[in-house]
């Protein structure tokens, strides 16, 4: 498969060097067709190998805590495509063979396979096999005149064409799955930008929109006849009102061993000359206006840095590494260590590098940050973990996975 892969991808670099000015229309009309039905064919492929993956095991004897994790690191995808690549990959492998053949042969796309393997797996639970076959066979023909959107929406109502004598049991089934998808498709991203700023994306389930909407409507009106706000800055700013409002009630749980609270790492004197900037400890910077706004509502927590940034050790002689050395771990890590984890540090342990049991100490010399996963990845497989030279953790993969086992870092949590 490799070397017809390597043939694949030859053809496919002549292509791009080709010069498509020179067709004529019907000629590049008919290319756009083929190269479409390629990328639907070669989506079947990288389907079936990711399954493969998963199945093996691969993914996780290799550090990753799941197959998501690892495509999300491996191909450079967010986490969201990974985990949309891995449902349709089992559903394929597991469903009806329709669809995946018909993704192969190019008839379908790849969003269409998603809406076909979902409508059928909804049939699955109200009919038998030859019914489902049915199904797919309908949906197919119609995925040649409608998009994913419309096709979703034809195939609640797939039975009334296959099996009118169940349809109307089975759209009470078709509600429930569309629940179930909601409740698996729900997630929320927090992507930190160039600027320093934060892109929140994501899709809520309907109880939580209703709760979002209901909680920031009221906060959405405008001040008064002088408010030029647009629509979604007025949205932004009742979202950071309402996490004022969370953060005053003193009811969030604990972060870590400590209370929930905002972090804000500056000089004393820049603060008190009005001058410095500041940084929350997941690492986004605030302008020197806020640093004092901050600096009036909450406890100036302080970190000592040395001359390369790196924190110095807070000297607390115990065993849990809890209180201002968590901190200053925090302010260090940014989150788990562990190359390609994007786990923040209120998901994350403190793990000795020399274990305390054998004599290590509780400094920050000796701890790094490792998510639940990684913790216990780290003591049962071969990777070593030491600092650098700047004093960042940096991890030895084992012999098997990296022959010349060249030390790996974790980029996520540091800024360019």
């Amino acid at each position: 498969m490799v070397e017809e892969l390597a043939q694949a991808d030859d053809a496919v670099a002549a292509c791009v060097d080709a010069a498509a000015w020179a067709l004529p229309e019907h000629d590049l009309v008919a290319a756009l067709d083929a190269a479409h039905r390629l990328e639907q064919r070669l989506a079947a492929v990288k389907l079936a190998l990711v399954r493969e993956l998963d199945g093996r095991g691969t993914p996780r004897a290799q550090g990753a805590s799941c197959t998501t994790v690892w495509l999300r690191e491996r191909l450079r995808l967010t986490v969201p495509a990974a985990r949309r690549l891995v449902d349709l990959a089992t559903a394929l492998d597991t469903g009806n063979p329709g669809i995946r053949q018909a993704l192969a042969d190019g008839a379908i796309s790849l969003d269409q396979a998603r809406v076909i393997a979902d409508t059928v797996n909804t049939v699955n639970t109200s009919t038998d096999a030859e019914t489902a076959d049915k199904a797919v066979g309908v949906l197919v023909d119609w995925a040649a005149q409608f998009d994913p959107t419309h096709l979703r929406k034809l195939g609640t109502r797939i039975l009334d064409h296959v099996a009118p004598d169940i349809a109307d049991a089975a759209a009470q089934a078709t509600l429930d799955a569309d629940a179930r998808r909601a409740a698996r498709d729900r997630h929320l991203t927090l992507s930190e930008q160039a600027d320093g700023r934060l892109r929140l994306s994501g899709i809520l389930d309907a109880e939580t929109a209703g709760l979002l909407r209901a909680t920031i409507d009221p906060l959405t009106a405008p001040s008064g006849p002088d408010d030029t706000r647009s629509s979604g800055q007025r949205r932004h700013d009742a979202l950071a009102e309402v996490c004022r409002l969370a953060l005053r009630t003193g009811e969030l749980p604990d972060s870590g061993g400590d209370s929930a609270q905002i972090v804000v790492t500056t000089s004393y004197d820049g603060l008190t000359r009005r001058l410095a900037t500041g940084a929350l400890d997941i690492g986004l910077e605030l302008t020197p206006d806020t640093v004092r706004r901050l600096a009036c509502d909450a406890a100036i927590l302080p970190a000592v840095l040395g001359g390369t940034g790196q924190v110095l050790d807070v000297g607390r002689q115990r065993r849990l590494i809890t209180g201002p050395l968590r901190r200053a771990l925090v302010l260090r890590d940014r989150g788990c260590a562990f190359p390609g984890c994007d786990r923040p540090p209120r998901w994350c342990d403190a793990h000795h590098i020399h274990h305390w049991a054998d004599g290590g100490s509780t400094n920050l010399a000796n701890a790094v940050l490792l998510c639940g996963h990684h913790h216990r990845h780290l003591h049962q497989a071969d990777w070593v973990v030491r600092l650098g030279d700047d004093g960042h953790p940096e991890f030895v993969p084992p012999a098997w996975l990296d022959p010349e086992q060249l030390p790996r870092r974790n980029h996520y949590h540091r800024r360019t």
